[in-house]
């Protein structure tokens, strides 16, 4: 009979006592820091450049795939109540940003949260080229998400000039971060803890 051990985190490993108050605040957090890193932008046409996509993958590899979904559903709910500076700057805020253009990139959000953190509860976040492929993944679902969206706004042909090619200097970099630090990351972690 085979034991079903529970997906491990490196969350989980760096704050092992496990209780709501540990999760609700690791949810809040990374929603924050999805708020943070919107601000950090500038626009290529009707799409902005943020930091966002970094804080949104982080999410997911590091607190797994049902906390990484909550904070980024947090982090939508929260923008659509109209709170400035929360979904990147230059834009309208509310819930009307999820109408607008970008809108299919936020609600990817919370797939890409998912699907990362479901693949870093099975260890992919702990060599980096597994950590890169499950980052290279996310950004896929990302894309899967926000370009059809986005084709209703653009004239018709230039999505891909629009909305992904911009983008793809600044994902290759923040996914190398990423898969750099991660196994980095675990090391330590794994090293204290003995």
């Amino acid at each position: 009979m085979r034991v079903l051990t529970p997906p491990v985190t490196l969350m989980d490993v760096a704050f092992p006592r496990k209780s709501l108050l540990r999760d609700a605040a690791l949810v809040l957090g990374f929603s924050c820091l999805t708020a943070l890193s919107a601000q950090i932008s500038f626009w290529v046409g009707p799409v902005p450049i943020t930091g966002q996509t970094f804080a949104v993958l982080l999410s997911g590899i590091l607190l797994g795939s049902f906390r990484g979904t909550m904070s980024q559903l947090t982090y939508l709910a929260i923008g659509c109540t109209g709170i400035p500076y929360w979904f990147a700057l230059g834009g309208v805020p509310g819930i009307a940003r999820l109408l607008g253009p970008t809108g299919g990139y936020l609600i990817g959000f919370v797939a890409v949260a998912f699907v990362v953190g479901w693949l870093a509860e099975r260890g992919w976040d702990r060599k980096v080229g597994t950590a890169a492929l499950a980052m290279l993944i996310g950004n896929t679902v990302l894309y899967i998400f926000g370009l059809p969206w986005l084709s209703r706004f653009v004239p018709e042909g230039t999505v891909l000039q629009v909305g992904l090619y911009p983008f793809i200097p600044g994902d290759l970099l923040k996914l190398t971060l990423a898969a750099l630090a991660l196994p980095s990351a675990w090391y330590f972690v794994n090293r204290a803890r003995k």
